[in-house]
């Protein structure tokens, strides 16, 4: 987590995927006055920064609420098939869609004003404070409940010549997710959860730093993210790693 000068101490909290405690031994009560009063301006404060924002489900336990049988990604997408022409920063509209829905989370629509680069926990935690290390210029990042860590970035945009320098084989859409169990660009025609969320299993997603940091390039990240990735890659033989997506040395 981050101390007050945005630091993170990775090593003293990472922890591997075989050591975890079961879910139920985690759960902690939490104070629904207090996240109803810090949600708004969370989300208006993402707003304010530039991300346009749309009701997304939430979890009932750890079903959705969208109530579709075997839903892949419970609380996590839009409610709204129309997301993309819906995002807004608009300050009004996102109080009235938090005010009318109060455990909705939201999303924010990837590619016109940000990027996001999404990674594993572990391989995340490792590249940040590798980063701020350096002296690294980092901006906003979250915690996905315990799986995945999101860089936000400012957006790549659209190049005259996607392919003279463009990782297209890094885009991740909703529906190519399992696609990159590595890292993942969240680019024109994606989403990700924006803080703060509820996930299903009492999880939650968060802030690390938050958005008074400004948007990097995401180019400065990409080396130290992908080196990140690869280690994790490497440790752990669970994840594929002919699906991982490089960027680099192509």
């Amino acid at each position: 987590m981050g101390d007050g000068n945005g630091r993170f101490r990775g090593t003293e909290n990472r922890l591997s995927r075989g050591s975890r405690l079961p879910q139920w031994m985690r759960r902690r009560p939490k104070n629904t006055d207090t996240e109803d009063s810090r949600r708004v301006p969370l989300l208006l404060a993402a707003a304010a920064a530039g991300l346009p924002l749309a009701p997304a489900a939430h979890p009932v336990s750890y079903r959705c609420s969208c109530e579709r049988i075997g839903c892949p990604t419970p609380g996590r997408h839009p409610v709204s098939f129309a997301w993309q022409t819906q995002s807004t920063t608009d300050r009004g509209q996102i109080e009235r869609w938090a005010k009318g829905q109060p455990e909705a989370n939201f999303i924010t629509a990837t590619g016109m004003v940000h990027d996001v680069l999404d990674v594993p926990l572990e391989a995340g935690r490792s590249a940040l404070e590798r980063l701020l290390d350096r002296n690294i210029e980092v901006g906003p990042v979250a915690e996905d409940g315990e799986d995945r860590m999101l860089f936000f970035t400012a957006t790549r945009g659209t190049p005259e010549d996607e392919d003279e320098w463009w990782p297209c084989e890094l885009d991740c859409h909703p529906e190519t997710m399992d696609e990159h169990p590595g890292l993942r660009w969240h680019c024109r025609g994606s989403y990700v959860l924006v803080p703060p969320a509820r996930l299903p299993g009492d999880l939650e997603m968060k802030w690390v730093r938050g958005l008074e940091h400004p948007l990097p390039d995401p180019l400065t990240l990409l080396e130290t993210l992908t080196d990140a990735c690869a280690k994790y890659a490497g440790e752990n033989e669970s994840v594929d790693q002919s699906a991982v997506a490089w960027p680099l040395g192509r």
